[in-house]
């Protein structure tokens, strides 16, 4: 079984190249958002406790693979020094249950879901599109600039966080970056003007965010924060304006901005999944006056793609330690001798 950790990755990222892994990424999301009927989905399990969320995301290839990712969510960790998202996960064979690879995934998280969104925002935002309104510096934050660069040419980005080290921290990381970065006093300021809007808080809350007076003809949304249940980032009246894209409705309907709806509503307001529009049965925007949200939660199928994706670099490319996590013996059906060299069995 390969293992991939923080160094693996960093290693295989630094031979293959950040943007050309999320390009590549970008490519299998469309490959794997194109057969979404090849896979075995389900809603995500969530256990809610003191502080946060616990989450489990399974999903089936009914091809070749089985993944799954565990992932937390917890707002207040970075006031004891900790992470607010941690993640690991697995790929494993179907035909014979044997896991593959074990992996980080707290950096693969935040590689799936820029690509992800940048994937959203190249199917659906104006192709003119060029100011990048920013609001939530956190840990995201960077990953999400250079998808969203990679399909358009975004020349400005104005920025806004509640806390003013985060934003500090983003004008340190992107200073070497060609573009024109506008800090923010608040998120309307970020807002207004801006092509693009792309919405990352943590708050585990019904929050309006972004107001909808804020929001004007031709823009796109990328709203990343409402992904449980009792968040929410936009101002509902926000939703009935917009040409709304999901991933997986059955999914969304729980921790999407469109869970303020009943389910009936949402279903008459959301025009289409993601995988429609990989395919094209649907189109992503009709005019450039129109606005356009993907109202993204993060599903099972993106980390499918990004795990998929690293097992197949890291073979080719020799990254990642081998260790062996299922017994190895000569007769399957005895598991003693994995363990037992001999001698009187007590």
């Amino acid at each position: 079984m390969k293992i991939i950790t923080i160094d693996s990755l960093t290693t295989l990222l630094d031979r293959h190249g950040f943007d050309n892994f999320l390009l590549d990424l970008m490519q299998a999301l469309r490959r794997d958002f194109g057969r979404w009927e090849s896979f075995t989905k389900m809603p995500r399990p969530a256990m809610h406790v003191p502080g946060g969320v616990l989450e489990l995301m399974p999903i089936c290839d009914n091809e070749q693979y089985y993944t799954y990712k565990y992932v937390n969510c917890h707002p207040k960790n970075p006031s004891i020094g900790q992470q607010t998202v941690v993640a690991t996960g697995q790929l494993s064979r179907i035909d014979t249950g044997y896991p593959l690879l074990f992996s980080e995934m707290t950096i693969l998280t935040a590689l799936r879901t820029a690509a992800t969104s940048a994937l959203a925002t190249d199917l659906m935002a104006r192709q003119d599109a060029h100011t990048l309104g920013l609001i939530g510096t956190g840990a995201q934050s960077e990953f999400q600039v250079r998808g969203v660069k990679l399909v358009r040419d975004i020349r400005e980005i104005r920025y806004f966080d509640t806390d003013p080290k985060a934003m500090d921290k983003f004008e340190k990381n992107m200073a070497s970056v060609a573009l024109k970065l506008v800090r923010c006093k608040n998120a309307q300021e970020a807002t207004i003007g801006a092509d693009i809007i792309t919405v990352c808080t943590a708050c585990k809350a019904h929050v309006d965010v972004i107001k909808n007076e804020w929001v004007f003809a031709g823009v796109h949304i990328n709203a990343l924060g409402g992904d449980t249940i009792g968040k929410t980032e936009l101002e509902a009246t926000i939703l009935p304006r917009c040409r709304i894209v999901v991933e997986y409705f059955d999914q969304s309907i729980i921790e999407g901005e469109i869970q303020r709806l009943s389910k009936a509503k949402a279903k008459k307001l959301v025009y289409a999944e993601l995988h429609e529009l990989t395919t094209g049965s649907k189109k992503g925007r009709e005019d450039d006056r129109e606005i356009t949200l993907f109202d993204s939660v993060g599903i099972a199928l993106e980390d499918y793609s990004a795990l998929r994706l690293t097992y197949e670099l890291a073979e080719k490319c020799g990254i990642g330690d081998e260790f062996l996590m299922t017994p190895k013996i000569n007769d399957p059906k005895d598991l003693l001798a994995a363990i037992y060299k001999g001698g009187d069995f007590v």
